[in-house]
């Protein structure tokens, strides 16, 4: 389909195909750090999840637990002075000829031919905050034109009226008109929905969501997650949806990663996390959440504390300062890790074997 798609162009490891349930994307102990004049920030400090294709991986977690960094990571545009220091992130794919195929992103030049072609085209972001996102200076059709025509082998015509198509299937009213308006032309809403179109009009195979509802209100975002699933649905692609709206988990997500200060601490399938936590975190997460059974006016429980800068990160579980359940002499000697305590389900977590 496109000159420098990357199924066509990277000669990698070979192989037969996997089962059918295998990773299509592997973040492997990535560690993604700022240095300062302060200090070393460790943003992302050992995380690893996976996605499968055509399901959603949900990562959640309060903010500055690293969930936009590691995005970010997986596509190499960490914003300086940030670098990422150590890792792997493997990509599964199949060449033209159908042989198996899988690639160490981080391997790749940031601004080589084939990363260039990952990013955007093979896996596309939508951005928290579109109205910063679109250049004001362009409009919303140039913008959505000129990415169409980077990966794929459109002409300016034809990528043009692809463009308008796209604003019609996110849900823009009159496209052929809105095609030629600016980004402060628009609502909030319509601007994430352009930004949808933009992430999804080079038909990606993985779609990374960072918390795009979360300035809309809430009959906006209903509409935004809807249409995600329904676009989802109709190309067949994996998603990783980042936020830390458990509710918006619920409704959206395959699979659920937990992440504290860098670190994913549980993961597990989204109804087993909701019916059975295993991290305390996760577990003060979920009664936060507010409940129809709740009295009136009652009070929401909420975590003691803060999260700690990651410059100053506590020793041991990176966690205990705020946990209830925290045992002296254990949990700030040594940092736990990631430990099987059922099927598919995984905690980093003193309280259980193996951690």
């Amino acid at each position: 389909m496109t000159e420098t798609r990357l199924r066509d162009a990277m000669p990698t490891a070979i192989g037969t195909p996997p089962d059918a349930v295998a990773p299509i994307l592997q973040v492997q102990n990535l560690h993604t750090h700022f240095f300062t004049g302060e200090g070393i920030v460790h943003a992302v400090d050992g995380a690893s999840f996976a996605v499968h294709p055509g399901k959603t991986l949900g990562i959640v977690g309060e903010s500055g637990c690293g969930k936009s960094v590691a995005a970010k990571s997986i596509l190499q545009i960490v914003d300086k002075p940030g670098r990422i220091v150590d890792g792997e992130i493997l990509y599964t794919y199949t060449d033209k000829s159908g042989r198996y195929r899988h690639e160490n992103i981080l391997s790749l030049p940031s601004d080589s031919r084939q990363m260039k072609s990952i990013r955007g085209g093979e896996i596309s972001m939508i951005f928290q905050e579109p109205m910063s996102s679109f250049s004001p200076i362009h409009s919303v059709g140039n913008q959505l034109t000129e990415t169409i025509r980077l990966h794929t082998d459109m002409d300016q015509r034809t990528a043009r009226e692809a463009a308008i198509e796209w604003l019609s299937r996110v849900g823009i009213p009159n496209p052929a008109r809105r095609v030629e308006e600016y980004p402060y032309q628009m609502s909030g809403g319509q601007c994430q929905r352009a930004m949808i179109a933009m992430a999804l009009s080079t038909n990606p195979r993985i779609l990374i969501a960072d918390e795009p509802t979360t300035a809309l209100d809430v009959t906006t975002q209903a509409q935004i997650l809807n249409l995600l699933q329904r676009l989802q649905a109709e190309q067949g692609m994996a998603m990783i949806f980042i936020t830390h709206d458990l509710g918006v988990i619920a409704e959206v997500a395959d699979e659920v990663a937990v992440m504290y200060l860098g670190r994913v601490v549980e993961r597990a399938p989204v109804q087993e996390i909701f019916r059975n936590p295993q991290h305390p975190y996760t577990r003060a997460l979920l009664t936060s959440i507010p409940s129809i059974e709740a009295q009136p006016r009652q009070r929401l429980p909420t975590i003691s504390g803060s999260i700690p800068h990651p410059q100053n990160r506590p020793p041991g579980c990176p966690f205990h300062p705020r946990c209830p359940e925290y045992m002296a002499g254990t949990c700030e000697q040594k940092e736990p890790q990631l430990a099987s305590v059922g099927t598919n389900h995984e905690v980093s977590c003193f309280l259980y074997p193996g951690c």
